[in-house]
């Protein structure tokens, strides 16, 4: 019965993309949460989502962590207890206001994001005005503006806000970005801000991340020939998005975000023969498994690595929790049982 199910299956290639999934960031943003767990004792608050991530929020719950949007929802009777900030930055105010308050806060910020603060904060000490390449409302884009003055920073999203931004002073100008926008379309930006503006001052080092550039070389490497391109990711990660377009634009003939396996519309992805895969940086490895099995299921599945590059950076947590031992049955919700 079984050889038969088997030869009913149409063969099918997984091209999976390598780096993909998480970056050393949001590792570590992680193991801050699950190690101030162990450490403290729940419940541990944490200020925004950790990553952009439902699953990864939901296992963090479990274990007892409490997701707030603003300190002023942790209850007098826990302000003992830690509260984390997440991995995408905040204001200089939040650490302020929870001084103000007596809280004991975690700053689970990745590194690279708040290199990008320092080069923000660098252009304005030499008297330049920054402008900050991203999008309105992202966490991270809120976070870079808020270590400036109110008037410091002026957002572009794009290339016709570069077109039209008139500035007050175009030769004391610095911009920075942020760390997970699409490389081509950033290059675009900057490139029409240098036109208009030749004395431009770039940051002292790249702004968008090493994993952000990583993932989406390796998307386009894996993308031409294939039929579908699925991304695993939230809605709301923007680097995750961005993987989704260079998937199209690189020759993938569809390309989907998806959360869970569940997510899938098996109707819609129809006569396929070659798959793309890849995961945002906040997406857990475990979900790349899931989806992997779930197309096991229904074919006869070959896997492709396509891999442009091995990651090796490892970012450490703060000392208050090197003391703390972290086993792989810790992160078993996130990694899975490698």
């Amino acid at each position: 019965m079984r050889l038969e199910s088997m030869a009913q299956k149409k063969p099918l290639t997984i091209r999976l993309c390598g780096p993909r999934g998480f970056c050393a960031g949001v590792d570590r943003a992680i193991q801050i949460v699950v190690l101030a767990l162990k450490k403290y004792g729940a419940p541990v608050y944490v200020r925004h989502e950790i990553v952009h991530n439902r699953y990864v929020v939901e296992g963090l719950q479990a274990r007892g962590a409490v997701f707030v949007e603003e300190l002023d929802e942790i209850p007098a009777e826990h302000r003992s207890q830690p509260v984390v900030f997440s991995a995408h930055g905040v204001p200089k105010s939040v650490p302020t206001d929870a001084e103000s308050k007596n809280l004991f806060y975690l700053d689970a910020t990745c590194p690279l994001v708040s290199k990008v603060h320092k080069q923000a904060m660098r252009h304005q000490r030499l008297g330049r005005h920054v402008i900050l390449v991203g999008h309105s409302g992202h966490p991270e884009v809120i976070g870079t503006m808020g270590q400036l003055p109110d008037g410091a920073v002026t957002l572009i999203e794009t290339i016709d806000d570069a077109e039209v931004y008139v500035p007050q002073d175009s030769d004391n100008l610095g911009f920075v970005t942020q760390t997970t926008l699409s490389v081509d379309d950033t290059a675009g930006i900057i490139a029409t801000l240098q036109r208009r503006f030749p004395a431009l001052t770039a940051p002292a080092a790249e702004s968008i991340c090493y994993a952000t550039t990583n993932r989406q070389d390796a998307v386009k490497a894996a993308a031409p020939g294939c039929d579908l391109f699925l991304v695993v990711g939230a809605p709301n990660s923007s680097n995750s998005k961005r993987l989704v377009e260079v998937a199209e634009r690189s020759g993938a003939l569809q390309s989907l975000l998806v959360q869970r396996a569940g997510d899938i519309d098996w109707s819609r992805v129809g006569d396929v023969s070659v798959v793309g895969l890849s995961a945002g940086a906040s997406a857990p490895e475990i979900i790349v498994d899931e989806i992997i099995q779930s197309f096991s299921d229904r074919y006869l599945v070959s896997i492709e690595l396509a891999e442009t590059t091995i990651e090796t950076e490892n970012f450490h947590v703060m000392r208050d929790l090197r003391d703390v031992e972290l086993t792989s049955a810790d992160m078993a919700f996130v990694n899975g049982s490698r």
